[in-house]
């Protein structure tokens, strides 16, 4: 039993012998590492992240030639219009499609718009003016086909919530406008300079889960805030958390009351949901979901002024004001004394719309199969919103609903935007006394009929099912919008997402890498117990992509400890004590000083125990600053090489060499 254990340990223990692998014969690849051009610098990399979103294609690839001038203009402009490139191809045939879409997606979006305004407290022209310049200005420089742009519940939810513990619009409306369309000015700013800078990474530090969590919270406290509509309440908190709003209800019920609000807004409110189920039921009747909140206001209007149900207490919109969006240039205030409130409340705003407007155009495009131009669409975006807070609008984006509406209804191009914004603006012109008599309570049935589809619990429980911290996150950001505020859930939702990133990089993996029998690869033992541990060589992976002050100290510890422990379990019998450790920094792109450091350390520490240190496959940033601080000098040149395979054969044939001299 005895020699059967023992041979079975041999056999465990084998590996390809270093004469295997000719040293002679293989390349020079530590001068390849070490050698390699010096990559760019940081003033490089910026100075070429604005010219690259307008390089023309091909430019930088297969050849010498550089294109004339003019290709550099003309890509200038179509990368900021892309209308000049897909417009050269556009038939009869997708403007027929464009225009039934569009007339689609305004019968939907004016009594939303109004809708979202009332949420957003501005008057109900406000929401229609956002749904006349902002979709213009896309319709030019967006990428998406398929995105309808205009208000939407969060981002209108968002900017109130925020805005009114500036300036209360109850008390000052006009200096509260003021502040709406300067946050709309200031978010269309940053949304540009997003696109410019290439810093989309910014939308990403909000999450999948955290925007799942963020976006169910928010449909939750847009739902409570309709009940002053739907009760037909006339007072009601400003304040938008759970406990607040359900105590504002509970008092407000012991006020008197009418019935025929809550009659009224719950009626439609099922013949809405109604003729969506059927939409989606049956596909050819798509349009039914589509006009059915226009048909509940034309409806409704008229019952309201057939049966005077205003002079029983049903609550109206009573005057819109007609006519194109006036300008709200002198409006806006940059240097007043609310200048960084607004530019506080518009990066929220700007980072919000941007990753609600991206999610919803990105999804359509992988149905049609087609790329979406994330920086483009911050650009296209950016400009919309400037334009607008110049015209009366306030913050508009991608809209998930009216852009499932425009998707189903055929939309082949951005120019079902211009005729729904066209469709809008003859609304603006010449129906608005019509809606003189519509009932607040209809409008918090369109609301409410929209909140379903941002609340996605398949997805939470699919969140929770593959990454528990994930679902933290989630959580997190829900708990926080419903029982706090909009701004505290997404707080709460960063400062988790940030914690799992400080978590994960003070703790990256360190692990020990073994050799698939019959190859030159090298993987974790932990994860693959077949691959064979090299005898005499200790093969440690550092798998973090930046090697610096956060985790350098525990890096350095981790690698010790296995080294001690694999020093001091070794058996001269069965096995050679560990001479050499082989440092794997593939994963390694970047090391601060402090990294550098670590490293020096790590050398110091393996030398004193009579252990010589190798490394493996820095990235190019690494090896670079590793050289300039010398410490490939203090390992030596010869122990730096381009892969683990022929770290580990360098090491055993220096250590059979040096066996055999002495």
């Amino acid at each position: 039993m005895e020699s059967s254990s023992a041979a079975a340990v041999e056999t465990a223990v084998t590996v390809p012998s270093p004469s295997t692998f000719d040293v002679s014969r293989r390349p020079d690849t530590a001068g390849l590492v070490l050698n390699s051009p010096r990559p760019p610098s940081l003033r490089e990399e910026l100075v070429g992240v604005v010219g690259k979103a307008f390089r023309p294609h091909g430019s930088g690839h297969g050849g010498d030639r550089r294109p004339p001038r003019w290709a550099w203009a003309l890509a200038a402009l179509q990368a900021v219009f892309p209308v000049l490139q897909w417009g050269r191809t556009y038939t009869l045939k997708s403007f027929r499609s464009d225009v039934m879409a569009g007339l689609t997606l305004a019968s939907l979006g004016i009594p939303q718009s109004i809708g979202y305004a009332n949420l957003a407290k501005l008057d109900p022209q406000y929401g229609l003016y956002t749904s006349v310049v902002p979709p213009l200005i896309y319709a030019v420089m967006g990428t998406s086909r398929e995105i309808a742009i205009g208000p939407v519940a969060v981002v209108s939810l968002l900017l109130s919530s925020m805005v009114q513990k500036v300036v209360d619009p109850a008390v000052d409306p006009v200096t509260y406008r003021t502040l709406v369309f300067t946050v709309t000015f200031l978010a269309g700013v940053f949304q540009v300079s997003f696109g410019l800078f290439r810093l989309g990474f910014l939308v990403d530090f909000l999450s999948h889960a955290a925007i799942v969590g963020f976006m169910g919270g928010a449909a939750i406290v847009i739902g409570l805030q309709q009940l002053k509509g739907l009760l037909g309440l006339s007072r009601f908190t400003n304040s938008t958390d759970v406990v607040a709003v359900a105590k504002a209800v509970f008092s407000a019920l012991h006020d008197p009351w009418h019935p025929g609000n809550f009659f009224i807004g719950c009626s439609f409110l099922i013949f809405i949901l109604a003729t969506r189920f059927i939409g989606r039921k049956y596909k050819k009747l798509f349009w039914l979901s589509a006009i059915s909140p226009l048909l509940s206001v034309i409806l409704s209007t008229a019952a309201v002024y057939a049966t005077k149900a205003d002079k029983h207490g049903v609550k109206i919109i009573r005057e819109v004001h007609a006519g194109l969006n006036p300008s709200s240039v002198k409006l806006i205030q940059l240097n007043g004394p609310y200048t960084t409130e607004c530019a506080k409340i518009a990066i929220i705003c700007a980072v919000i719309a941007l990753t609600e407007a991206i999610a919803v155009g990105r999804s359509f495009a992988t149905i049609r199969g087609y790329k979406l131009d994330g920086n483009k669409e911050m650009i296209a975006m950016g400009f919309s919103n400037v334009a607008g807070s110049l015209s009366s609008c306030y913050v508009a984006t991608g809209s998930f609903s009216r852009t499932a509406v425009n998707f189903s209804a055929g939309a082949r191009s951005t120019v079902s935007n211009i005729v729904m914004a066209a469709t809008v603006f003859i609304a603006l012109e010449f129906f608005m006394k019509l809606l003189y008599y519509t009932p607040m309570a209809v409008l918090a049935s369109i609301i409410l009929s929209a909140l379903p589809g941002l609340i996605d619990i398949r997805e939470a429980c699919n969140i929770w099912r593959v990454d528990k911290m994930d679902f933290l996150t989630c959580l997190g950001a829900f708990l926080g919008v419903l029982f706090g505020s909009v701004e505290i859930g997404l707080g709460v939702a960063l400062a988790i997402s940030f914690a799992k990133i400080i978590i994960q990089s003070l703790r990256p993996q360190v692990e020990v890498l073994g050799r698939l029998q019959g190859t030159n690869t090298f993987c974790s033992v932990r994860q693959y117990p077949v691959a064979c541990r090299t005898p005499a060589v200790q093969v440690i992976r550092i798998d973090t992509s930046f090697l610096c002050f956060i985790n350098a100290t525990f890096i350095k510890e981790r690698i010790m400890e296995w080294v001690r422990a694999e020093v001091d379990t070794s058996n001269e019998k069965v096995r050679e004590r560990v001479h050499s450790v082989v440092l794997d920094m593939s994963n390694v792109v970047n090391i601060d000083t402090s990294g550098l450091v670590g490293l020096e350390e790590t050398h110091k520490e393996l030398e004193s125990l009579g252990i010589q240190m190798a490394i493996a496959s820095p990235g190019w940033q690494a090896i670079q600053k590793m050289k300039l601080a010398h410490v490939v000098d203090r390992i030596g040149e010869d122990w730096i090489f381009l892969t683990v395979g022929e770290a580990v054969e360098g090491c055993l044939t220096a250590h059979k060499g040096s066996a055999m001299e002495c």
